[in-house]
């Protein structure tokens, strides 16, 4: 087990849960900027992976490593032998599982409920990460959205397109831009994309007016425990398509927060303080919130490249001076 103690000047602990680290690219990776900060600061860092974590008794365990790692894009970590250690003996606990938000993953966070329950600091919060769905929690801010509807019902996603015309349709666990659809009144596919996307009527689905400005980038900003980062990452549509995402051959230019952008922050913040979401990445197209994503959200690499910031190092400022229940 992981030793506790109680000496204030023992080196904290952080742990990760994440995708495997060896398939990552460091030079855009968000998680891997965190881990460089928490050991620059003299943390001792634990690596593990969803299918390393268990709970025996009321107690949450992990198959960890001791991990070491360095900002060189073709050696970049070093893995200590596993022991199974309880997550108790963390002091953050930083998880950054990317969807897809599967039940897989909400049993996984039950696992980090009772990490919490001991006095690990969860990031984001286990409970956080069930109930603020990157897709639905936009509802809880309409005041910053355009139209939108969730709904299993192909003939009312087909009303609201009628309404509403060029709009776009997304699944609620996706990431990465994987399987929206650009939909049109008259698009003789729109039946066929209604049957797939939400597999005949039977999975919910989110349907959004369309915002022509997304030509102009689709912005992710940062927000630090209720605080913006003042620069966003605009991603522009490769040639062809209409998604922003990066992982779809967008393109990450930054921009400066506009007075809407920090306007739209000033609303959602407060809610995402009060369920300690310390870290969640705000996306805008145009004038309008189209998703918060409070998983694993990207683009600290690439802003801290373009203007000199320490985006991970904010992070820890504030964890660090969050209480730790006495630990």
């Amino acid at each position: 087990m992981v030793n506790h103690q109680e000496d204030s000047d023992r080196s904290l602990k952080t742990g990760v849960v994440m995708d495997p680290i060896s398939g990552i690219k460091t030079y855009k990776d968000s998680t891997f900027a965190m881990l460089l900060e928490a050991q620059r600061r003299g943390h001792q860092l634990f690596y593990m992976e969803p299918g390393d974590l268990s709970m025996a008794d009321g107690v949450s365990l992990g198959h960890m490593c001791a991990l070491t790692v360095r900002d060189n894009r073709e050696d970049w970590f070093t893995l200590g032998p596993r022991e199974n250690l309880e997550l108790a003996g963390l002091d953050f606990l930083l998880m950054r599982k990317d969807p897809p938000f599967n039940m897989d993953y909400v049993y996984t966070t039950y696992i980090l409920d009772l990490a919490e329950k001991a006095g690990v600091r969860v990031v984001n919060r286990p409970q956080a990460l069930r109930d603020a769905n990157e897709k639905c929690f936009i509802t809880h801010f309409p005041q910053c959205c355009v139209p939108a509807l969730i709904t299993r019902s192909s003939s009312e996603i087909r009303g609201f397109v009628k309404e509403h015309g060029l709009s776009v349709v997304k699944p609620l666990d996706g990431m990465g831009g994987e399987s929206i659809f650009q939909v049109r009144p008259e698009d003789p596919n729109l039946n066929v994309i209604m049957e797939t996307i939400t597999s005949a009527d039977r999975e919910l689905v989110m349907v959004q007016r369309y915002i022509p400005e997304i030509t102009q980038g689709d912005k992710r900003i940062l927000v630090v425990n209720g605080q913006a980062v003042p620069y966003a990452l605009a991603r522009i549509p490769g040639e062809g398509d209409f998604r922003g995402n990066l992982a779809k051959g967008g393109t990450g230019v930054g921009v400066a927060l506009s007075d809407r952008d920090r306007w739209i922050v000033s609303e959602v913040a407060p809610e995402l303080v009060r369920r300690g979401i310390v870290f969640a990445g705000l996306d805008v197209i145009g004038d309008w919130l189209t998703e918060v994503n409070v998983t694993s959200p990207t683009c600290i690499r690439e802003l801290d490249a373009q203007y000199d910031l320490n985006i991970a190092g904010d992070l820890f400022d504030a964890l660090e001076a969050l209480p730790r229940d006495g630990r």
